[in-house]
């Protein structure tokens, strides 16, 4: 029988692959060499280093993590011996939609903002900025999207050049993947250059990975006023996360931008359906069950004495209460892993109906365009 190691915080993934495995269920920080050395499968997240050090000398065949990125696997060294190994692209992009939609929501509620005419400069347009970017547009922003490699693969469309709109845009958004090399590199993308050259009321969100933004940098920035704010749910060195930084940025979450249950539940099936394949189990369509309810799947908004933004704001803020996770972080640092292993129940725009009294046509348009189910005039 195969032996398959598991990190034990991947949910809907218990009962999947027990008829045909022997599963150990593991913290993902405790899966080491020791561990792997017989081991002919690991099912992962993040936490869990794949590389020369905890695969060398192992059985394994095949990694497949349960997460977007996979900058925790050498791919390089998997594929020079032979470890196939897979991600789950795209699994998490309709809950990071959500986390910057929560994001702008606020900025409509908390700092008066209209969003119609705001600009917003989307760094990577892949599985989740092309969300982002649709997003946007439905609210009415003027989006600049910036993808270098897909600007050179894709002749006819019109991308632009993060230099030239840093100075432009009202709100610049990260959702690249983290290379260290090449012309592509974003390790410390947004560096202390990139800072200066942004306006003073510019907010900087970081949704991708830590090491995007220089830390340092972005401190100085914020204690210097030379931008408006920023918004951080990705830092460098997490979970020792830099509590001066912490307290300068306007929205701090511990890595749960991507955490709805609906992006964990696809992450988990693209795992188990990836398991499947490399060794013929014949649960290729495994899909996850169980997936928890939202408390209350119909959100009612009355209309009346509000504009169409801070009807949307709410309604946004009703699926995800973004302030909360703020909270928590802030109220004791030592649990960003705690947070995130203990994360509540969030369900994404489609789990939820919208009625809305004293609406209009042009507003459950845009409500629907964001993804809600079903959105009802009354």
């Amino acid at each position: 029988m195969l032996k398959i190691i598991a990190d034990n915080k991947i949910p809907f993934l218990k009962g999947a692959l027990e008829p045909f495995a022997e599963l150990v269920y593991l913290p993902g920080g405790e899966i080491d060499n020791k561990i792997l050395k017989d081991a002919d499968a690991l099912v992962t997240r993040t936490r869990t280093k794949c590389n020369e050090d905890s695969l060398s000398g192992s059985k394994v065949k095949i990694i497949t993590s349960a997460t977007i990125g996979f900058d925790h696997i050498d791919t390089v060294w998997c594929e020079q011996n032979d470890i196939k190994w897979t991600n789950a692209p795209g699994c998490n992009s309709e809950s990071v939609k959500q986390y910057v939609g929560a994001v702008l929501a606020l900025l409509v509620e908390q700092k008066g903002w209209q969003l119609k005419g705001i600009s917003i400069a989307v760094v990577g347009v892949g599985n989740v900025g092309r969300k982002v970017s649709a997003m946007a547009n439905a609210l009415g922003m003027t989006v600049y999207e910036v993808d270098p490699p897909r600007e050179r693969s894709e002749k006819e469309k019109a991308f632009f050049k993060l230099d030239d709109v840093v100075g432009k845009a009202d709100i610049i958004t990260f959702h690249t993947p983290l290379t260290r090399e090449g012309s592509d590199k974003t390790f410390h993308l947004c560096d202390k250059a990139l800072l200066e050259k942004m306006k003073n009321n510019t907010i900087v969100i970081n949704s991708s990975r830590g090491e995007v933004v220089d830390g340092k940098a972005l401190k100085h920035a914020l204690g210097d006023n030379c931008i408006g704010g920023a918004v951080l749910d990705v830092w460098e060195q997490e979970p020792a996360i830099d509590a001066e930084l912490l307290d300068k940025v306007w929205i701090s979450t511990p890595h749960i931008a991507g955490y709805s249950q609906d992006g964990k539940a696809k992450g988990t099936q693209m795992s188990v359906q990836s398991i499947s394949r490399f060794f013929n189990l014949g649960i290729n369509d495994w899909k996850a069950t169980g997936i928890p309810e939202p408390d209350e799947s119909v959100i009612t908004i009355d209309a009346k004495g509000l504009t169409d933004e801070s009807v949307i704001a709410k309604v946004i803020l009703h699926t995800y209460p973004l302030n909360r996770d703020d909270s928590e972080l802030r109220s004791d640092i030592s649990r960003f892993e705690y947070l995130r292993g203990a994360y509540p129940v969030r369900r994404e725009f489609q789990a939820y109906a919208v009625e809305l009294v004293n609406g209009n046509s042009v507003l459950k348009d845009i409500i629907l365009s964001l993804g809600f189910s079903k959105v009802e005039l009354k």
